[in-house]
């Protein structure tokens, strides 16, 4: 579904496919290392699925800082940050903020997570702003899609709900 947000202040377009309860589509993309990446690899874990533009803004670096730091004594839990950075860029910025915790991934080579899930800002050509949480079986528990691509996640939630699992 077309939904409209705002990207300082400006409207624009994302293609809007998830929701809660929907078994989140697998993706594949490249690690900071040039490895390969696939969710389904991370079957039987919780996780957080954290998007944004880019890890080169202020908002984007708070988001993967904030969310490595809160699951670093979560047991069975990982955090993915997808991004259409370039890996070269993931690698550099996790070795800056000491991104342990978090696996940082881009999707600038198959474009498998836009595909199959939305969330590109059409006239950007980047990710939006978003957070799923995921259960073992890879079930959508918790969602949000910011309305201003500017504006953090509410946190809490996310975690909240993370921990209900």
């Amino acid at each position: 579904m077309k939904k409209t947000i705002s990207f300082k202040g400006t409207p624009v377009t994302i293609e809007d496919k998830l929701n809660v309860g929907d078994v989140f589509p697998n993706f594949r993309a490249v690690t900071k290392t040039l490895s390969e990446f696939e969710l389904e690899d991370y079957k039987g874990k919780k996780i957080i699925v954290n998007t944004f533009p880019s890890v080169d803004t202020g908002v984007c670096a708070l988001q993967t800082i904030n969310f490595n730091k809160e699951v670093r004594d979560l047991a069975d839990t990982v955090v993915i940050t997808v991004s259409k950075d370039l890996p070269f860029a993931l690698g550099r910025f996790c070795a800056d903020k000491e991104i342990n915790n978090a696996i940082t991934v881009s999707d600038y080579k198959y474009r498998d997570f836009e595909n199959n899930n939305g969330l590109l800002v059409e006239e950007l050509g980047l990710l939006t702003r978003s957070v799923f949480v995921l259960d073992e079986n890879g079930v959508i528990r918790y969602k949000e899609v910011l309305e201003e691509i500017g504006e953090e996640p509410d946190y809490t939630a996310a975690l909240d709900a993370l921990k209900k699992l």
